[in-house]
């Protein structure tokens, strides 16, 4: 699933190439409309392909930003609004002149949103899974669980938040993984680079959060932030389905340290999994302790 970096680096990318554009018009795939009709709700969340055709249209786009693993599109038509959008498991946005220019075919078979803008290109998102979403919002107040993200890693006070958070009694009984996996005590970590940062830090992923001090859970969330940065610059990672708009992948995943990997590339000690909060955590148990 994509997280920080990735959804910022398809944010970077979408910026320039929309921000004052107007989209001219909205097409919505039959297998979102065939699952509006059976009942379910592919990607378009509580609203009917129609009405998003007709909420976008003629819509100008005035900003885009991340939040957490979200991006959120400013737009007004005759009031502003937000398009918010999560990725989900495999979802992908693609700037094109043509659905034809989409680089690979898995992507092309799977597009289920399309942007037309005023200037002849094409946004569109394609999703493999689809479970990816779209919501389209007065304020982020209209879906609360958007309300309940902690603050961006790198943000004055999220560090205080961090430790607030994690020595509360919700969660300083639970293992530290699954601590920092939790969007409400830090935005935009997943499976991926929490396993990276903890064993850059040494510290079993099974450890409760009570049994860190409060030096060592300081570092963790500098390690947590460092990370992401770098992933970041690196393009984020591509571990399957990740693309940014142009197509191309992101490098991070040749840098990983544990992340997918059968033994230690400290030690070489056969590599360890466990299962914590649903998700498989791959850990040295050698280095971390």
């Amino acid at each position: 699933m994509p997280e920080l970096p990735e959804v910022e680096g398809v944010v970077r990318q979408i910026r320039p190439v929309s921000i004052g554009k107007r989209i001219v018009s909205v097409d919505v795939s039959d297998t979102i409309r065939k699952s509006k009709k059976a009942g379910k709700e592919a990607i378009l969340k509580r609203i009917e392909a129609d009405d998003f055709q007709e909420r976008l249209a003629g819509a100008q786009i005035l900003g885009v930003e991340r939040r957490s693993k979200y991006i959120y599109m400013t737009m007004k038509n005759e009031q502003e609004f937000l398009l918010v959008n999560h990725l989900g498991m495999s979802g992908a946005w693609f700037f094109v002149d043509s659905l034809l220019s989409i680089p690979e075919d898995k992507f092309r078979r799977h597009v289920h949103i399309v942007l037309t803008l005023d200037d002849g290109n094409l946004l569109a998102f394609s999703d493999i899974r689809r479970f990816g979403e779209m919501r389209v919002l007065e304020t982020e107040a209209d879906f609360p669980p958007l309300l309940l993200m902690a603050p961006e890693p790198f943000a004055d006070g999220a560090l205080e938040w961090f430790l607030q958070q994690a020595e509360s009694p919700r969660f300083r009984n639970k293992p530290i993984k699954e601590v920092i996996m939790d969007g409400t005590v830090i935005s935009g970590c997943g499976n991926i680079y929490a396993t990276e940062a903890l064993f850059r830090m040494k510290i079993h992923p099974k450890r409760a959060a009570s049994r860190i001090s409060c030096k060592r859970k300081i570092e963790l969330f500098q390690a947590i932030a460092a990370i992401l940065l770098e992933s970041i610059e690196a393009g984020g990672s591509t571990i399957s389905d990740y693309r940014n708009i142009n197509g191309e992948s992101g490098s991070m995943q040749d840098r990983f340290g544990m992340y997918g990997k059968k033994t230690c590339t400290v030690c070489g000690t056969e590599t360890k999994t466990v299962k914590i909060a649903s998700r498989a955590s791959v850990y040295c148990p050698s280095c971390q302790k």
